[in-house]
């Protein structure tokens, strides 16, 4: 990824930036529409992994329609030419302004979240004369044994509608001339690498789906989100993530009645690996009994590390000296802004490139200017 040529691309350009390999970009979506089209399946992109406009279009070229959670993310969808058939929306707090963006773009379905989210859409579907199309968001009570910030489908997290809601979420349909029913959405958590959790999620899919079905409601859709997790400690062995595996297991343990349709949305799976932060060393700093590498990319550029306690692969791209251990961390006023410990790397000097692996999901879109720091840029292969 960084040959000679590439670091002569990065001498004139200031420190930090984002560096997406879009030759990756379109080999991953080759690889995961192949299998999206093996099993007649549709995928929805999530924008919240990274919404850079020059990816988006990638991927919606590639025919992925558009997973948005919020009503910017709606417009930018639409905007950058996603068909609005093609585009959910999901979370659990729509604003009013937010749903009327939505409506007013024909999308495909909001993902509902709550009694109170079914009647405000209807509300406002009536004022603009519309029938808006919903599918619940369930929550199936799953473990998906992630981090617990990033785990969406136990009975104890915000989002989805629990079992024992489901007359009542029925009632208010049944009442609310302006909404339509299409079908069930579940999300279980994002950075699953254990399948089984997969296997499980199918399962638990059938039990629910046939309370439904028992009270004669037609599913004519089932989203099973997304949450496929990708290699962060060897993104050179393994950039792609399983997907054969991944829709192995849900061929063969998801129940599908006839002429429904299965949609899945992928977001960290298709865009992590293209992405890296480049960052140059601004000190070497010697502490008690370890060295601090100090870059000038910070928690404000990459937060992953500092709220997740997520683990980056950390390479110096510039030395080939002999290894040695360092802290690296950033220059923000925290104590939380550090990348990594006891991290093997050549000799390192001022001036050296670092490259923060598997940044292109959850990296710049989450970019922040704490401390008044400026934003970092992008950059392409191509």
């Amino acid at each position: 990824m960084f040959d000679k040529a590439t670091l002569g691309r990065f001498e004139s350009l200031q420190t930090p930036f984002y560096y997406y390999d879009l030759s990756l970009l379109k080999e991953t979506l080759e690889k995961y529409t192949k299998q999206i089209k093996k099993y007649g399946y549709h995928a929805h992109y999530a924008l919240k992994a990274n919404a850079d406009e020059r990816i988006l279009g990638i991927i919606k070229d590639a025919g992925l329609g558009a997973d948005c959670v919020s009503g910017n993310e709606v417009a930018l969808a639409l905007k950058l030419g996603f068909a609005p058939e093609k585009i959910v929306y999901a979370g659990v707090g729509k604003s009013d302004a937010e749903i009327i963006t939505a409506l007013k773009g024909d999308i495909f379905a909001f993902n509902c979240e709550s009694i109170p989210e079914i009647e405000v859409i209807n509300g406002l579907a009536a004022s603009l004369g519309k029938v808006a199309r919903i599918s619940l968001r369930i929550n199936p009570d799953i473990d998906a044994h992630t981090h617990k910030y990033i785990s969406t489908g136990r009975a104890q997290d915000k989002f989805g509608i629990s079992q024992w809601m489901f007359d009542s979420v029925l009632e208010t349909i049944n009442k609310s001339a302006n909404i339509k029913l299409i079908g069930l959405h579940f999300h279980v958590g994002s950075q699953i690498t254990d399948l089984s959790v997969f296997k499980l999620l199918c399962e638990r899919i059938d039990v629910l789906q046939k309370w439904f079905t028992d009270k004669g409601v037609k599913i004519e859709n089932l989203n099973l989100g997304g949450g496929l997790g990708i290699d962060y400690s060897d993104p050179d062995t393994a950039p792609i993530a399983d997907f054969e595996g991944y829709f192995n297991i849900i061929a063969k343990n998801l129940k599908v009645s006839p002429g429904q349709k299965i949609h899945f949305e992928p977001g960290r799976a298709i865009v992590a690996q293209c992405g890296s932060l480049i960052s140059r060393v601004l000190y070497v700093k010697m502490g008690k009994g370890k060295k601090f590498a100090i870059l000038d990319a910070g928690m404000n550029d990459l937060i992953r590390p500092a709220l997740y306690q997520a683990s980056h692969k950390l390479q110096n791209i510039t030395s080939s000296g002999r290894v040695l251990k360092y802290d690296v961390v950033g220059p923000i006023c925290e104590s939380s802004d550090r990348f990594g410990k006891n991290i093997a790397m050549p000799l390192t000097r001022r001036g050296d490139f670092v490259a923060i692996r598997s940044a292109g999901a959850y990296g710049q879109v989450m970019g922040m200017r704490y401390n008044q720091k400026d934003l970092a840029p992008q950059y392409y292969s191509e």
